[in-house]
């Protein structure tokens, strides 16, 4: 049945390939189409949580500090050199010499100053209705920015924060032109200007983002002229679309397509460990979900091996999650003991609970696919099935990519399929952002089941403060047992992360936090 709806699809796509293909005026190989599933929601870094979004701010804008190639240690972008003051509160760095804005201005530190003044400041004049949640999130210990020279920038924090290094390399610590946002006002999200390897050249809404090389960036130039972001929707027909010449690069993958693309010669499959989490998020502020009990059953009902089975090539390309962060990642607790699948189990919790009879709830699905998430619909589909055998009806309900994520910040969801890719590599991006209390408000939270843990809040809070890693995983792992007893998620698996290009195009590779950088791709056999 999927083949056959795959092969319809396919043939759609077919007749619509030539009215798609892409032929900018540039050279065969001096230009790249990424094939992506979904158009960009914003290209203002400091506003963007979305991983559409920041495929393209990536590759515009720069942070003081950087990931190494493949690796989540940081080194320098932007600042070259930084030191701590021996009580950890004040953190000072020099900026790269001779660096320019897309827009001709220089990068100095009131710049610098400006970018982060307008993350940290709700009154900003500067913030046009954005919600800067990455802030939020990860630079609560900032408490003041300061330029004293044109070089130099220092961070002064209220605690130490043992994340403050990593969390600066974050996509959203992009520094942007303070020019371009004070001309382009409320629409500086749509005239993105940054320091980056590529400069911003057109948008044109869910049809393609073109950026192109920037002639006097200071570091290593990029090997072609124009970069392409073309939004596909669908998995199948993106990859038809690969197959057939019009991208050269795609992102999400259907497990079942990967042994047609390994025995393709003209494509080429490229994996790495997923840095990833998907996960049922239960609404802890909506009855009947606030019953530790029924959280409990719902984890008891869903089969997880037979998801991990069916939606990821029989287990191949994806394992069972049973913490909220994957075990690639220092302090994760392999001790945790899951809950199994018991459909019995959860119909006699669900009676402890008060519902013999079961109850109806809405299951929220996104609409696209994702690493962590390669067929959504489908899932939802197979885990409205399991919650159906004990009691529990479903609905399921869908919005657009950006609608679906405002929402579920606004805790309008009952329970909602969801995912994470971690960010920098530290336990604390993955268990403090998205479960900690501290991250629940309204509007603005990450922490989608508004689980507000107590004892769990105090663990992690005195994590990020503590620098011996040692001590850090203890506190890490005791927050993981007590997560697992509360049950404000189904942690549902960790994935493979895929990506495939034409066999002609090398030099892309994959980051462990998902970073898409395209200033190292090129064509070595050119384009067919």
């Amino acid at each position: 049945m999927i083949r056959l709806l795959n092969s319809s699809l396919a043939s759609l796509a077919l007749l619509s390939l030539v009215a798609c293909q892409i032929k900018p005026p540039v050279e065969p190989d001096k230009y790249v189409v990424f094939g992506k599933s979904k158009d960009a929601v914003t290209l203002d870094p400091a506003d963007t949580t979305d991983g559409e979004s920041s495929a393209v701010v990536l590759n515009i804008f720069e942070p003081l500090l950087r990931f190494q190639r493949e690796k989540t240690l940081v080194e320098p972008g932007l600042a070259t050199e930084w030191k701590v003051s021996p009580d950890k509160l004040t953190w000072t760095f020099k900026l790269r010499k001779g660096v320019k804005f897309h827009d001709g201005t220089p990068l100095n530190a009131e710049a610098v100053k400006f970018n982060y003044d307008r993350q940290m400041d709700e009154k900003s004049p500067w913030r046009f209705k954005a919600k800067m949640e990455y802030w939020h999130l990860f630079f609560g210990a900032v408490t003041a920015i300061e330029a004293p020279s044109e070089d130099t920038v220092v961070f002064k924090l209220k605690s130490a924060d043992a994340t403050f290094l990593t969390n600066l390399a974050l996509f959203n610590m992009g520094i942007a032109s303070p020019t371009a946002i004070k001309k382009h006002g409320e629409n500086v999200f749509k005239n993105p200007v940054g320091t980056g390897p590529y400069q911003f050249k057109a948008w044109i809404r869910n049809e393609k983002i073109i950026l192109k090389r920037f002639p006097e960036y200071w570091g290593e130039a990029p090997k072609i002229d124009m970069l392409i972001y073309k939004p596909v929707p669908d998995n199948a027909v993106r990859l038809l679309e690969l197959e057939n010449g019009s991208i050269d690069v795609l992102d999400g993958i259907n497990p079942d397509d990967v042994p047609r693309i390994r025995e393709n010669k003209a494509l080429k499959l490229i994996t790495q460990p997923g840095l990833n989490v998907g996960y049922l998020a239960l609404n802890n502020l909506k009855k009947p979900l606030d019953n530790l009990k029924v959280r409990q059953a719902i984890n008891y009902a869903i089969n997880k091996p037979a998801l991990v089975k069916a939606f990821f090539a029989e287990g191949s390309l994806g394992t069972v999650a049973v913490n909220p962060m994957p075990p690639t990642i220092w302090g994760y607790n392999n001790q945790v003991k899951d809950y199994d699948y018991n459909p019995e189990k959860a119909k006699q919790l669900l009676r402890e609970a008060g519902h013999p009879n079961g109850f109806s709830l809405k299951l929220w699905t996104m609409p696209i696919a994702r690493p962590y998430m390669p067929q959504p619909q489908r899932i939802a589909e197979a885990i409205q099935a399991d919650l159906k055998a004990v009691g529990i009806e479903t609905q399921i309900v869908s919005f657009e990519w950006g609608t679906y994520l405002d929402k579920l910040s606004g805790s309008e969801h009952d329970m909602a399929l969801a995912g994470w890719i971690g960010d920098n590599g530290d336990p604390d991006n993955f268990l403090y952002t998205l479960l900690d209390k501290e991250n629940t408000q309204k509007g603005s939270a990450a922490n989608y089941a508004f689980y507000r843990g107590e004892e769990v809040h105090q663990l992690l809070v005195k994590a990020r403060t503590v620098y011996d890693q040692a001590e850090r995983t203890r506190l890490y792992e005791q927050a993981q047992v007590l997560i697992k007893q509360d049950a404000p998620w189904v942690p549902l698996f960790h994935s493979t992360q895929m990506m495939a290009t034409l066999a002609g195009v090398d030099g892309f590779y994959l980051h462990p936090v998902g970073e898409k950088k395209f200033n190292t791709i090129f064509w070595t056999k050119g384009r067919n």
